[in-house]
């Protein structure tokens, strides 16, 4: 083997379609662009949007909705991952550091805390909101809230 013997792989080298070339080629005359019409023309090119004169659909459907430039947005953490954590850490106190620590939210994350699941650990929670089914029972367990 040396360099004047070598070849592509059967089948993967496709001949260019040479189009315009005269009628001989088979590919003359319309060069593959059909009969007339604005798409048969040398520097065509459509609107975004245009669909033939037809009403385009980003006026035919109306706008709707709002969005709130200072909404809030919170992660959920429920009663019962607060349960968990404890026992499995042997935690006291359960803040920001610790959630995200065990992987329950990211750094940019406000976190609110829900009152799903029991809570049997006195604990103290710090965290940026609390529902107040929560609040009733952290205390309820002898533990205390504090919002950041």
């Amino acid at each position: 083997m040396n360099l004047s013997n070598l070849k592509p792989a059967g089948g993967s080298v496709k001949t260019c379609k040479r189009v315009g070339r005269g009628s001989g080629s088979g590919l003359g005359g319309t060069s593959t662009r059909g009969h007339k019409g604005a798409k048969s023309r040398s520097g065509y090119s459509k609107k975004v949007g245009f669909e033939g004169g037809q009403m385009p659909i980003q006026r035919r459907l109306p706008k709707f909705g709002f969005n709130n430039v200072n909404r809030i947005e919170y992660k959920a953490i429920n009663l019962a991952t607060l349960q968990q954590l404890a026992e499995e850490k042997k935690l006291e106190k359960i803040g920001i550091a610790e959630l995200l620590e065990a992987g329950f939210i990211a750094r940019k994350h406000n976190v609110k805390i829900l009152g799903n699941g029991v809570l049997t650990a006195k604990i103290e929670v710090t965290a940026h909101a609390f529902s107040k089914s929560a609040i009733e029972a952290i205390e309820k367990a002898g533990g205390s809230v504090i919002k950041m």
